[in-house]
């Protein structure tokens, strides 16, 4: 019985061009005293994928999330409780009466 043989060209291929990349941001909320802090916001669905911050020796809350360039809005979830960042330098208003951090990622 014949043996059939594949053969297979490298490098050839066409690639997608790359349209943005996404760069590790860290969102940090210092100093809370708090037994869970989560990070919400349009990049997570908000609520439903929110993204738990780990406390550091420093008493930090922190995590790193990659995000490709664009604009994002997202508050904090401090024991249950919406909370904004101290540290944005922007804020928008939501249809719930207080304001969202803005970041910019660029």
């Amino acid at each position: 019985m014949p043996t059939k043989t594949t053969t297979r060209k490298t490098g050839t291929r066409a690639r997608a061009p790359i349209t943005s990349v996404a760069k590790k941001i860290e969102f940090c909320l210092p100093n809370v005293k708090a037994d869970s802090v989560l990070l919400a916001g349009d990049f997570t669905a908000w609520q439903e994928s929110a993204v738990a911050l780990k406390q550091g020796k420093s008493g930090d809350w922190s995590a790193k999330l990659p995000l490709a360039p664009g604009r994002y809005e997202y508050r904090y979830i401090v024991d249950g409780e919406w909370v904004d960042d101290p540290a944005a330098p922007a804020r928008v208003e939501n249809p719930f009466g207080t304001s969202n951090a803005l970041l910019v990622v660029e």
